[in-house]
């Protein structure tokens, strides 16, 4: 199938499968079934209209991080009322934009609570982004819940908010938190989610809490993930008997990105030469760190499959990509013996795989693919140097050229 993939639509290529995020989806769905659920896709990890529209039609609502994401959102059919706003160091007006277009409002730092809160008063009603002091997370660019992190406000400040709060006449109808993506330990997630439920006392109007998400997924085999099996039925329990105690049922919200999109992505490139030096083979690709950033971001493992010659003999690679820069998707890796003119496949890539690419060293960003019920659809075009160009303003006339 993909070699009528790259003869049709060009190498390198990015592949989503919706048959793999309706999996994921119902995954979650099933694992918190229960409590009145809201899943909201978390759009960052990968906003393709087309996506987005799809998400829509399975029952999933957004989370947002930009004026433009809530656009997008709203573009496509979500109503305000299934899109929440968590923005980071942003300003009072993207935010006073995205309260005109009515989506839910998440402020994460007390500024702009105060100031949020002088402007509307209990106008328009909020949820508080809290910060609980729990490092959890794969990579420590990936961990927003410790006590360093720029995100959410700490625990020990909720004094201080409830004064803004009381103060202003703020309504707050939401208590969130995100520890960060990649989540190993249930019990720390679980001790997570016992310190939001205290902080409750401070809150007598919540209509839902916000648990984020950070769901882990399989990058390699044998990969350890987050047991949803564990973890739903004692989060449930949970949650009910919180509900309990406040003394009425709340939604119960999650913001899954990365858990519903990254399986279900695939990248594609081709080797355009085979290199040996005294210590090393390097398979290099028509791709690089302007398509796929993750392995040298994050130093985030993609498993690599050659998928022109699958039963060929197994051999040791360093993957590299063309771009003049140290670019690396994969140090010593096992695969199939590869030949220039293969095809590798890059898995885990529908996360934050296209929506990091650029345009470094003015190369095209390449196209997406959608298959859906077994048809491909192309969802994105490839670049082309008009794209380059098209918002450059050339001063040729000034230069005398």
């Amino acid at each position: 199938m993909i070699q009528n993939l790259a003869d049709k639509y060009d190498l390198p290529l990015y592949v989503y499968d919706t048959a793999v995020i309706q999996r994921q989806y119902e995954r979650l769905v099933n694992a918190f079934n229960g409590v009145p659920l809201r899943i909201k896709y978390a759009c960052k990890a990968l906003t393709n209209i087309n996506i987005l529209r799809y998400f829509r039609t399975l029952g999933a609502g957004l989370d947002t991080v930009s004026i433009q994401e809530v656009e997008l959102g709203l573009m496509v059919g979500f109503k305000p009322s299934q899109i929440i706003f968590t923005p980071n160091c942003v300003s009072l007006e993207e935010i006073e934009m995205a309260v005109e277009l009515g989506v839910h409002i998440n402020i994460d730092n007390i500024s702009i609570l105060e100031q949020f809160g002088n402007r509307y008063g209990s106008a328009v009603p909020v949820c508080v982004r809290i910060n609980p002091h729990i490092y959890a997370g794969g990579n420590h660019h990936i961990s927003t819940g410790h006590i360093d992190s720029k995100f959410g406000i700490s625990i020990y400040q909720l004094r201080h908010v409830e004064r803004v709060v009381q103060s202003t006449g703020l309504k707050v109808v939401g208590l969130h938190m995100h520890t960060g993506s990649d989540i190993l330990d249930v019990d720390v997630f679980l001790k997570g989610v016992d310190i939001l439920f205290q902080q409750t006392i401070y809150f007598k109007d919540l209509q839902f809490i916000d648990f984020g998400s950070g769901f882990k997924v399989p990058y390699k085999p044998g990969d350890i993930v987050t047991d949803l099996d564990e973890l739903g039925p004692l989060f449930i329990e949970k949650f009910q008997q919180f509900s309990k105690e406040y003394g009425r049922e709340l939604e119960l919200w999650f913001e899954p990105g990365k858990f519903l999109v990254s399986e279900a992505g695939t990248f594609f490139a081709r080797v355009n030469v085979i290199k040996q030096t005294t210590a090393t083979v390097f398979a290099g690709v028509d791709s690089g760190l302007n398509h796929l950033i993750r392995p040298m971001l994050y130093n985030a493992y993609h498993e690599i499959t050659n998928v022109s010659n699958p039963e060929g003999r197994a051999r040791i690679y360093t993957v590299t990509g063309y771009i003049c820069e140290t670019d690396t998707f994969g140090w010593d890796r096992k695969i199939a013996e590869i030949r220039e003119g293969d095809i590798l496949a890059f898995s885990n890539a529908g996360a934050y795989g296209f929506m990091m690419a650029s345009n470094y060293n003015s190369r095209f960003r390449p196209a997406e693919v959608l298959i859906h019920e077994g048809k491909d659809y192309l969802i994105r075009k490839r670049e082309t140097m008009d794209d380059i160009l098209k918002n450059q303003v050339d001063l040729g006339e000034v230069f005398g050229s």
